[in-house]
């Protein structure tokens, strides 16, 4: 019994429909061997990590100046990311690819994380242009956590982005005295290049993305953003080598997402002992499906479908929340907490985030996160902004719907699976991180 059609060929509902039909007997076959798989709790008893970050910073003429990271983020007695994306329970981290390489554990390769050159002043005007690769990633709120400063006005909201894109920015930062700070911009990046179509099969389009921030305040005690983003033609899989799918690569383009977001942190000094951090974040995702579908996800389309169970695309929207307020004590000990929620249907675009189950802000269902951080009261040699600290902390998950940080295929609500429902991803109900780090800034 062979199929009657090349699966690969699949490209939307109805070819896929059609295939369903003609493979029934093949696929009744499959589904008679299927095995349920017992519930299981993973775990990985210690996992010990070593980043390597090297900012570097140059005036290239007047108003030019050429911003670069290098980066390198490996697991003990590893030289791949199978200690953190070998088993693939989550979309994030199946595997490295290009925006999340040097944010999630591979080898001790030292890869450019950024590398962009900024125009200021241009027509001795507050405008500026940047190209290269962008930095978009870690950006407001997360400075609280990783004990950072406040990130520019390159930086993106790390609800709605995450990632590191390949991109320019055009911004413009006028003096209004009502709005202290205040600046806009427009923001091009580049998820993937399709390259030349040589051949009339190759039917791919360009993976982009727009945006568009807006932050009308942006002082010491108070910072606000408003962002919108598109993500046009947005891909099935991503460039993936020795993932827990295998090798992947786009096949196919399954429609545009489109992102609101709105947010604000601030600072209030002298309450009692100590300064109280606190910030809370707003996130919308809306999907625009084409007729779509990935034969490589078995049939499964932008947020529609499941696994042999294509659907007609249909748009989906998605809201989360993130919040969080941090607590510095004069003994330099900064106690934080930060919660977020997502809903079935929030698609976020945040895999460089730095956590170890999944994307904390992609999660759909409940993330918990209590941390303590204590810097040693040591004089700094290299600069006066060197600090060297600890940090402990705790992440509890609670998921709610299947697919956190996948835009591959129909959310399911986990407490109504029965285990007769074909899933590409084991579910995972529960998970529990705790951490600790030495860290050293110079």
């Amino acid at each position: 019994m062979t199929f009657a059609a090349n699966m690969s060929n699949v490209q939307n509902v109805s070819q896929a429909q059609q295939f369903l039909a003609d493979n029934a007997a093949m696929l009744g076959a499959l589904a008679a061997f299927g095995q349920q798989v017992p519930a299981y709790k993973p775990k990985n008893e210690t996992i010990y990590t070593n980043k390597f970050n090297l900012d570097l910073k140059a005036k290239a003429t007047q108003d030019v100046t050429v911003n670069v990271k290098l980066g390198m983020y490996k697991v003990f007695g590893s030289q791949n990311d199978d200690a953190v994306t070998g088993e693939g329970y989550f979309s994030d981290r199946v595997g490295v690819m290009d925006g999340t390489l040097g944010h999630i554990p591979s080898d001790s390769k030292l890869n450019v994380d950024r590398a962009y050159a900024t125009w200021s002043n241009i027509m001795d005007q507050p405008i500026w242009l940047s190209i290269g690769r962008r930095p978009s990633t870690d950006g407001a709120p997360t400075n609280l956590k990783s004990n950072n400063e406040r990130p520019g006005n390159g930086g993106t909201p790390a609800l709605l982005v995450n990632y590191a894109f390949d991109g320019m920015t055009l911004g413009y930062a006028p003096d209004i005295e009502m709005l202290p700070g205040f600046y806009a911009k427009v923001c091009y990046g580049r998820g993937f290049d399709s390259g030349y179509r040589a051949t009339p099969t190759n039917s791919l389009k360009d993976t982009d993305m727009l945006g568009v921030a807006v932050i009308p305040v942006d002082t010491d005690p108070l910072r606000v953003w408003l962002q919108w983003n598109r993500g046009f033609n947005i891909f099935d899989f991503p460039y993936m080598e020795n993932s827990a799918f295998g090798n992947t690569a786009p096949s196919t383009n399954l429609g545009s997402i489109d992102w609101y977001g709105i947010g604000a942190m601030s600072t209030l000094k002298k309450v009692g002992p100590g300064d109280l951090n606190f910030f809370v974040d707003g996130g919308l995702s809306r999907t625009n499906p084409n007729n779509n579908v990935s034969a490589n996800a078995m049939f499964q389309g932008l947020l529609t479908g499941g696994v042999f169970n294509p659907e007609a695309p249909e748009d989906k929207t998605g809201y989360a929340v993130f919040a969080g307020i941090r607590y510095d004590l004069p003994s330099r000990t900064k106690l934080g907490f930060e919660y977020n929620w997502g809903s079935k249907n929030w698609i976020t675009f945040s895999p460089a985030a730095d956590d170890m189950w999944t994307s904390k802000v992609g999660t759909r269902g409940h993330v918990f996160e209590p941390y303590v951080i204590q810097e040693l009261n040591l004089k700094p040699v290299s600069s006066y902004f060197a600090k060297a600290f600890f940090k402990l902390g705790y992440q509890y998950y609670d998921f709610k719907y299947t697919g956190s940080n996948n835009w591959v295929g129909k959310p399911l609500e986990i407490s109504k699976l029965n285990g007769n429902e074909m899933l590409l991803q084991a579910p995972v109900d529960k998970a529990h991180d705790i951490y600790g780090t030495f860290e050293v800034h110079f």
